[in-house]
Parts: C-alpha cells; sequence; structure tokens
C-alpha cells in the first residue's frame, strides 16, 4: 500500500499566518473517538488543482488549512489546528506525485530493479525474521511478507524521513486527489493528537506512507499489530510488528490461503489480446483458448476454479500472466500491475521458483508529457481516458485497446513512446 511514493525536501519557506485564533483557553484532549462535523457551512475550497511549481500563494494555502479544519476538525479542531499552524506546501512532492516510476518506467525495468539476485538473497537471510505465527493467524505467507518488506522499504533501511502531515497537506492543497489525501491528513493528526505517535517520529515517505511496511494512516489506526506486545503500534522500529500489520491487511484484503498470487503463461498466436486485463475466469476458460502455464504445470484445484486475468504488463510482445486473486489482493497495498508482480516475484525468488521464460522488451520510458499528450490525443478522438493525469492505469489501457482494435492494432492495451507520440501527432 505502497501503493509508494518518495520526495525530496524543499528548503525553507516563509511561514504562513495562522488559520485561526488561539483559543483563550487550552482545551483539553477529547475521547480517541471520531467526532462529527461542525453543523455550520463550510468555506469554499481553494480551485480542485493548485500548481505548485513556482512560489505557492500563502492566501490560498491559508484558505485551504481554514477550509479543512472547519470540514474535518471537529472536537479537534484546535489540536489540528496547532500541528498545520507553521506547515507550509512542498512543491517537490507534486513533482513526485506525478512521475512515480511504478507508472512511468516500462514494467520490465520497474521489474527488474526489483527483483535482483541481490534482493533475493536478503530476503532469504531474513526468512526467520517474520514471526512463525504471524503467518499462521493470517495466513499470509513468509514469501509474500518478504517481498513486501523488501521493496516497501528494503527491509526497513529506506523508510523515508519526511513530515507526514506535512506531505499529505501539500498532497491535499494540491487538489489532484484532495479527498483522498485530505481523509489521511485528518488520520495522521488523530495519530499525533491522541498519543499514538509524537509528531518528531511521524516520518514516512513523500506521499504519508509509514514504517518499515509504509502503511498509510488510516491503515495503520485500524490494521496496525502490536505483535511484540509493547503495548503499542510500532511500525517504524518492530520488525514483528510491522510484519504482522502488513499480514493483517493482506488478510483483511481477502488473501487466500493455499494459492498463488499469479502464473507466468504462454498464449496461442490468435489469442484475442481485448481480452487481457478484463473479465476474470476459470482455468478451463483460458485452457479452451489456447492458454498454457509456461512451466508445463496446472494450477492446483482451488486456483483453477477462481476467476483469473491474463495481464500483459508490457504489451504482446513481453511476459504474459494469469493474475489469480492474490495478486489484486496485493494490489490492495498499491494499486501497481508493476508492483504486485514485482512482490509476486521477490516471493517466487525467495522460494526458489525458476525465473520467466519470456524476456521483457527494451522499451524506453514515459516522459510525462507524453503520458499526457497521450491521454488526451485518446480522449480527443473519442477513446475517453476518464481524466487527464498521467498516471497509464486501468482507464488509459482500456481507452487505448479500444483505439487499437479501430485501428487494425493489436489490442495489447500498452503504450510505448513510439506509440505516444503516434497518438499525439494523429489528434492534431
Amino acid at each position: 500500500m505502497r501503493i509508494a511514493y518518495r520526495l525530496l525536501l524543499l528548503g525553507s519557506v516563509a511561514a504562513c499566518t495562522p488559520m485561526v485564533p488561539t483559543p483563550p483557553q487550552p482545551q483539553p484532549a477529547p475521547p480517541p473517538v471520531v467526532e462529527p462535523a461542525p453543523a455550520t457551512p463550510a468555506p469554499t475550497p481553494p480551485p480542485a488543482q493548485t500548481d505548485l511549481s513556482e512560489a505557492y500563494d500563502h492566501a490560498s494555502f491559508d484558505a485551504w488549512k481554514q477550509s479543512f479544519l472547519e470540514r474535518h476538525g471537529g472536537a479537534r479542531k484546535w489540536e489540528y489546528a496547532r500541528e498545520l499552524e507553521s506547515v507550509t506546501p512542498n512543491p517537490s512532492i507534486i513533482r513526485l506525485d506525478r512521475n512515480q516510476p511504478e507508472f512511468s518506467r516500462p514494467a520490465g525495468v520497474y521489474i527488474q530493479n526489483a527483483t535482483t539476485p541481490a534482493r533475493i538473497a536478503m530476503a532469504r537471510q531474513r526468512v526467520d525474521r517474520v514471526p512463525w505465527d504471524v503467518t499462521q493467524k493470517y495466513g499470509v505467507p513468509t514469501e509474500i511478507l518478504l517481498g513486501v518488506w523488501a521493496q516497501e522499504s528494503a527491509f526497513g533501511q529506506v523508510q523515508g524521513d519526511f513530515d507526514v502531515i506535512r506531505s499529505l497537506a501539500t498532497l491535499a492543497y494540491d487538489g489532484r486527489r484532495r479527498a483522498w489525501a485530505e481523509d489521511q491528513l485528518k488520520h495522521a493528526l488523530d495519530i499525533v493528537v491522541t498519543g499514538k505517535r509524537d509528531r518528531a517520529g511521524l516520518k514516512g515517505s513523500w506521499a504519508g506512507a509509514m514504517g518499515q511496511t509504509q502503511f498509510m494512516p488510516d491503515n495503520y489506526l485500524r490494521l496496525g499489530v502490536d505483535q511484540n506486545g509493547d503495548g503499542k503500534v510500532d511500525i517504524w522500529s518492530s520488525d514483528a510488528d510491522a510484519l504482522a500489520s502488513a499480514a493483517n491487511l493482506l488478510a483483511q484484503a481477502g488473501w487466500k490461503r493455499g494459492q498463488g498470487w499469479a502464473y507466468e503463461v504462454t498464449l496461442p498466436s490468435n489469442f484475442d489480446y481485448s481480452q487481457a486485463e478484463g473479465p476474470k475466469h476459470p482455468w478451463s476458460y483460458w485452457t479452451a483458448r489456447g492458454v498454457r502455464l509456461a512451466d508445463g504445470s496446472s494450477p492446483n484445484s482451488a486456483e483453477a476454479a477462481e476467476g483469473a486475468a491474463i495481464l500483459l504488463p508490457q504489451g504482446a510482445k513481453g511476459p504474459a500472466f494469469l493474475a489469480l486473486p492474490n495478486h489484486y489482493v496485493i494490489r490492495r497495498y498499491n494499486n501497481s500491475v508493476s508492483y504486485a508482480l514485482a512482490i509476486g516475484m521477490i516471493a517466487d525468488g525467495v522460494a526458489g521458483k525458476p525465473a520467466l521464460k519470456a524476456s521483457w522488451p527494451n522499451d524506453g520510458p514515459l516522459t510525462r508529457d507524453q503520458r499526457i499528450g497521450a491521454q488526451q490525443a485518446l480522449t480527443r478522438m473519442g477513446f475517453d481516458t476518464q481524466g487527464v493525469d498521467g498516471v497509464i492505469g486501468s482507464n488509459t489501457r482500456a481507452a487505448l485497446r479500444r483505439w487499437q482494435q479501430a485501428n487494425g492494432r493489436t489490442a495489447d492495451g500498452y503504450l510505448t513512446d513510439v506509440l505516444a507520440d503516434e497518438l499525439i501527432r494523429r489528434a492534431r
């Protein structure tokens, strides 16, 4: 639930003016419950998206803070105000938000960087660090938890040192994902004002993900586990707490015991690529269409009965996968195909399974201008991508498949840098 975002801290910015007056008396701490929002109308929020590439507008940011407090503060308004008073936005966060490696790099580059022999060897050295009773209680295999631990923080070595509250306030003010960011900001403030973690220790990634397994604030409050029994959920310093919390998240998301996450498959020459990333079907459906597991084996009986989808993370020329339900559970951590494949392939490496039989194509990365330009071009040509945000997600891939079908192309939904340039030219 890496999903996973990183940023560089910006130099100091002039402090903004307080957004609410200081109360005349210290307010007693309310009980740790979510209070209803006040009945008074909230001020109108600033525009839906704010350009932070240059110096931000102090008045606009202050207006957003005041609006946030009115809409989300409730009985904790003064305490939230205290924590937000000196907060300023960080433009670097916005640049990183729009250039996430899971969505900008070709899948093969991302996955190969994540699944190096050295990383898999490091994971194997830590097998004994995953508590046995955690895997028994939650049903999530040790190898999967090691994959999450490796990918999220390099086994706790790279957790991020950004002020989580500042990060989330910046994302909320920017507006691309305002509702999500404001919700996470409220939970982060609750962590501090209820004493679960002091502000100085509430550090994480540029997107607000925290600790060794990079939990967002809502999941920390809802799914964090005190595995070592010391009375606190410390996903920053306690391996046991971090891994148990990750296992709890995956279990609550629907992890299926006794099943894998995906299989590499081979596709027949006449395969209908428009079916990729489409409706899920049992194994019998796919075998009837010539799909085979790449290693010549078969799924177990439970897996064969599940609905599964074909994934083409780097198009028709790259490896193909039969994605089982547990693949989509991993994506509850970070909703990226590349991310989930990386976790699964780290796990397979730890378990000693063979490498992929197919090779990754050597495609170039997509610039932000190419990603946005391709989305704009598809939409102008009548193939709506359901938004233009520079993130090549399932809606954009579906729109691209429709365009490919309409133009006699292989409808694999894969956007290369060359194809992006073609789409932009065609839409002019």
